[in-house]
């Protein structure tokens, strides 16, 4: 699988990724190989663990990451307990994980590192799969700020085929579905989006636009560098429309995507404006 999966192992900030595997060799190799993704491209790289202990992990990473000991020694890589940065009295805490990403945020600022690459172990949600995917949508938002890259590790072992593509389907990345990336914008507030959005990532879709479903003035979405959206993704849109005040939301794009949008007549509510005419 890693031959599929290598370019997930090299994340740019912003993605988030789902990556089932299968079997300790591919996660050991997997986990190798983000750790020295993410030194050489100067992150901060946490690694997040539940199956192992962080001093287990510690045990067999170091020998196959060259300068693995420095890297740790400078801070460049943390390895930390699930239970320390997800949990609260046994119970999932999302308010700590966000506190504890943030946190890592101000630690790799510190250390003059470009951001946060994190590898988490997603096997702390075996007991509740549902609700890990909801959870896993709901952290979409922090993305946007494009600080962050995370790729959350899925063990086809301890999951059951529809938990994983569940999984697969809130994540923007996964190996051998569409690819979307994504960035907030300012002024107006907005979304910019890239790559393409079909069946295989249109929940995460949607829990990437709920944001804009909040913002009190206009928005605007930037879809100029989208390669493609099917009509069922594209109708998202519609919806964050209709859920915001009457003429306030605006999206430009190419001709490609302007037919689709007039096809399910999105433009009733959404003002479409084409690349080159703005």
């Amino acid at each position: 699988m890693l031959h599929v999966a290598g370019s997930v192992l090299d994340p740019d900030l912003g993605d988030h990724v789902c990556l089932p595997f299968e079997g300790e060799r591919e996660r050991m190799l997997a986990t190798q190989a983000f750790t020295v993704n993410g030194l050489r491209r100067r992150t901060k790289v946490v690694i997040i663990t539940h199956a192992d202990s962080p001093a287990r992990t510690r045990d067999w990473l170091a020998p196959l990451v060259p300068g693995f000991a420095d890297a740790e020694s400078a801070g460049q890589v943390e390895i930390l307990a699930c239970a320390d940065t997800h949990f609260t009295n046994g119970c999932l805490d999302p308010e700590r994980v966000y506190a504890e990403l943030a946190n890592a945020k101000e630690r790799a600022r510190r250390h003059g590192q470009h951001g946060v690459y994190a590898l988490v172990d997603a096997s702390w949600g075996v007991p509740d799969a549902p609700g890990q995917a909801v959870f896993e949508a709901g952290t979409n938002e922090l993305f946007g700020e494009r600080w962050l890259a995370a790729v959350c590790q899925y063990d086809r072992r301890l999951f059951p085929r529809e938990a994983i593509d569940r999984a697969t389907s809130v994540h923007p990345i996964s190996p051998e579905q569409a690819l979307l990336r994504f960035a907030n914008t300012g002024s107006p507030a907005g979304l910019r989006i890239w790559g393409d959005i079909d069946l295989t990532n249109r929940q995460a879709f949607a829990s990437v636009l709920a944001r804009l479903e909040k913002e009190p003035g206009e928005v605007l979405i930037d879809a100029s560098d989208l390669d493609f959206i099917d009509a069922g993704s594209a109708q998202l849109l519609t919806v964050t429309a209709m859920a915001r005040p009457e003429g306030s939301t605006a999206i430009v794009c190419r001709d490609s995507m302007a037919r689709v949008l007039r096809l399910i007549r999105a433009d009733e509510f959404i003002a479409v404006r084409r690349v080159g005419d703005v």
